[in-house]
């Protein structure tokens, strides 16, 4: 086992080394690795067991994931807004559909063609971010629509292997399975995200100051394999657990703590599992089949940018931006290895499938830097060969659809209705699971406990009784939010006097509710006791009502979501205070094609000193300065008057060129050191003041030694003693061995001077 280790961190430190030398990213170079180190290269594997390697690969799989699910957050997925969605629906759907048809056009089965549509159609985050932070793009519009759609593509590579697992297993796609797969993943999403978000931030808030570094990774590696077997436990991947951890942990104040903590850990068993992907490649097989190599390399670049470009389009970004995002999403990355691995060892796809994709992979990747570049040119073709109609509807149809607009009292209260009764509702379900399937049965098998003070028959039903009571104790908050949580607020009652219209539609939604209710005090009832339906019915408005008008439920309840939300905010809450600008405002910009960056000046910055007036920023680059940030201390729209300073934080706001153009001022300001310049250093020097020393007889102070000779006289020895760090007053003698700290050349020339 060490020396597998050794061979494959060696030959991924070797490769990786030399694809950064050449500026190819890392990913790669672990593949070749893993072919170099492979059965095919060599003529035998350099590794002694492969199923070591591949369950460290596995380990990989769970580290990446977990690391993704970090940086993923699922209220980023809700910030994202309609962009993102429509941009990730048309590629994914797109992309599906011509894989699946290519697969068969290529002569592929359908489970194989489902697979190749499911890896064509999601490009890799990994890269895209690598390659746009080495092109320093960043803080151009298309990054943030790109990252948004790579989050949307993420959440759905999750839900497409659980789709793909089922489909793996009945050999067979079938619609009304994928329905209840996806009904029962998101129940479960659900179900973890509230109770990780309810427990994990405050169990974190209260042991904060106890968690160094060595206890928060432990704590966070615990947690992630922990959730790792629930999701097993519970039909879906090992995969999915590690992903749902990691979006829960990115909303706890200890996200970047722990991000940086596991990074190294990702770093080393994610290099593993794609040399195990290199390992399983063979050369041989990618010159046989170099034809559909080309075929879905081609299919994946022109696919990637037609649907990307496309789909931005729609959700009413300009042509400019959605030429760019499609033009850097143009590969396919991680989720195609780790669904090309499921399907090779589930045993549901051919064997040469897997190098197919991943030569591809590293194809389409290798491009991506190169590609990125054809944007602007593509840009300047399409605006010449288009007709001015068309670019003029593109033009308006991208001003209408990015015009800010507020968002109306009706669907703030909608959704918050809605999102009450889901989450309450699929809460209630998993409450029922369990505690029907273990504490209903626990306390209903203690008869003994009444056995000499009632009959079996009154025994049984004085313990139904309390594990009803205790059932509904439990659910009361829960079933409060789905039946009358929102219906009583000054917002309701505003809508409510705002209109027939919405009148009906409030009836309607409050009569549903009391039916939800209703329903789920019946079933727990039902479960227990066997009544007759009016009577059943009865019981259950009866304990609907005392619910509905309890104070103490209704604390519950305002109480859990008070919690729930504080966690769920409290990383937002601490990012905007930290934040240059705020998020609105930011937004907002982003809607007419601007956006917001900050830049710090270097302490060696030619603007140092001057006002904004003297520089003329506005008219050199076209940037506004919106507020320049000094000590913490911020000053909003800066006059020309304004000094800048070195430290000083400027936020600045502009379209990408002009942010571009203030980026390149601020860099060309820098004053270059001369490197060849001597450079003189602090020294202690001594000297012994003569009878003839002008110093004699003169005090520290009054000697004016520290001008003169710009030192500092750090000790006295006189007969002996030493005086260290003599007062002002201490009056020099003859004799005297002077200690001075200060620069060498200038204390010898100074001591010259004062003894001649």
């Amino acid at each position: 086992m060490i020396h597998d280790l050794c061979v494959i961190m060696l030959t991924a430190g070797i490769t990786s080394l030399l694809f950064k030398l050449f500026r190819q990213p890392v990913v790669l170079g672990y593949i070749v690795a893993g072919i170099i180190a492979g059965p095919y290269v060599c003529g035998q594997s350099w590794i002694d067991d492969t199923g070591s390697v591949d369950m460290w690969g596995e380990i990989g799989v769970l580290f990446l994931l977990f690391a993704m699910g970090l940086e993923f957050s699922f209220k980023k997925l809700l910030q994202v807004g309609s962009t993102a969605l429509i941009a990730a629906g048309t590629v994914v759907i797109g992309m599906m559909s011509v894989g699946f048809l290519v697969g068969l056009l290529l002569g592929w089965n359908e489970i194989n063609s489902l697979f190749l549509g499911g890896m064509l159609c999601m490009s890799s985050t990994t890269i895209v971010f690598k390659a746009i932070e080495d092109m320093k793009l960043g803080t151009h519009k298309f990054a943030k629509v790109a990252f948004g759609i790579l989050i949307v593509e993420d959440l759905f590579a999750v839900v497409l292997m659980v789709l793909l697992s089922s489909i793996a297993v009945k050999q067979q796609f079938e619609g009304k399975q994928m329905l209840m797969e996806v009904g029962k993943l998101v129940g479960y999403l659900v179900l973890w995200f509230v109770v990780g978000i309810a427990v994990i931030p405050t169990f974190l808030k209260i042991f904060r100051k106890h968690l160094n570094d060595e206890t928060l990774t432990i704590f966070a590696i615990g947690m992630c394999l922990g959730m790792v077997l629930l999701a097993i436990s519970a039909g879906f991947s090992s995969a999915l657990g590690a992903f749902v951890m990691g979006s829960v942990l990115a909303e706890t104040l200890e996200a970047e703590r722990i991000e940086h903590l596991v990074q190294p850990i990702k770093n080393i068993f994610g290099a593993i599992f794609f040399v195990s992907v290199g390992m399983m490649i063979n050369p041989e097989l990618l010159v046989e089949y170099w034809l559909p190599i080309l075929v879905l390399t081609f299919v994946v670049i022109l696919g990637q940018i037609t649907f990307s470009t496309l789909g931005t389009l729609l959700s009413g970004q300009s042509l400019r931006v959605s030429l760019q995002t499609g033009f850097c999403l143009v590969q396919i990355g991680e989720f195609a290895f780790i669904i090309a691995n499921f399907g090779q060892s589930a045993g549901v796809t051919d064997t040469n499938l897997y190098p197919i994709v991943v030569a591809v992979s590293v194809i389409t990747t290798f491009l991506t830097p190169y590609i990125m570049r054809l944007s602007g040119p593509a840009e300047e073709y399409l605006t010449r060969k288009l007709s001015p109609g068309v670019l003029l509807f593109i033009e308006n149809y991208s001003s209408r659809r990015n015009t800010v607009t507020e968002e109306s009292s009706w669907n703030k209260y909608i959704k918050k209705i809605v999102s009450s009764i889901l989450v309450s509702g699929i809460l209630l379900v998993f409450l029922y699971i369990i505690y029907f399937n273990y504490v209903s049965p626990f306390i209903l098998s203690k008869s003994s406990w009444f056995e000499d003070v009632l009959t079996d028959e009154a025994s049984q039903f004085v313990l139904k009784a309390i594990a009803l009571v205790i059932l509904l104790t439990i659910a009361a908050p829960f079933i409060y939010n789905v039946s009358i949580r929102y219906c009583r607020t000054e917002q309701a009652m505003e809508l409510w006097s705002s209109g027939n219209h919405r009148k009906a539609t409030l009836a309607g939604i409050f009569i549903f509710r009391i039916i939800a209710g209703v329903a789920f005090i019946s079933y727990a009832i039902l479960r227990i006791f066997t009544l007759g339906a009016g009577v059943l019915v009865g019981i259950s408005l009866l304990f609907l009502l005392f619910i509905m008008f309890s104070r103490r439920v209704k604390k519950q309840s305002r109480s859990m979501e008070e919690r729930f939300m504080g966690n769920l905010t409290a990383r937002e809450v601490s990012a905007e205070k930290k934040r240059a600008m705020s998020k609105t405002f930011v937004s907002h910009l982003l809607n007419y094609d601007l956006h917001i960056s900050d830049f710090t000046v270097p302490s060696d910055s030619s603007f140092s000193g001057k006002t904004l007036s003297q520089l003329g920023i506005r008219g050199k680059t076209g940037v506004s300065i919106v507020r320049i940030i000094r000590g913490g201390i911020h000053t909003n729209i800066p006059g020309g008057g304004k000094h800048v300073y070195p430290g000083d934080q400027i936020v600045v706001a502009g379209t990408d060129e002009q942010i571009e153009a203030f980026k390149q001022m601020l860099d060309g300001s820098i004053v270059k050191k001369n490197e060849n310049a001597e450079r003189t250093h602090v020294t202690l020097e001594r000297f012994t003041v003569t009878e003839t020393s002008s110093l004699v007889g003169k005090t520290i102070i009054d000697s004016h030694i520290r001008d003169n000779a710009e030192c500092i006289v750090m000790g006295i020895e006189r007969g002996g003693e030493y005086i260290m760090n003599p007062e002002p007053s201490t009056a020099f003698m003859a004799g005297d061995i002077v200690i001075v700290a200060g620069e060498t050349e200038k204390l010898r020339k100074t001591i010259l001077l004062l003894n001649d």
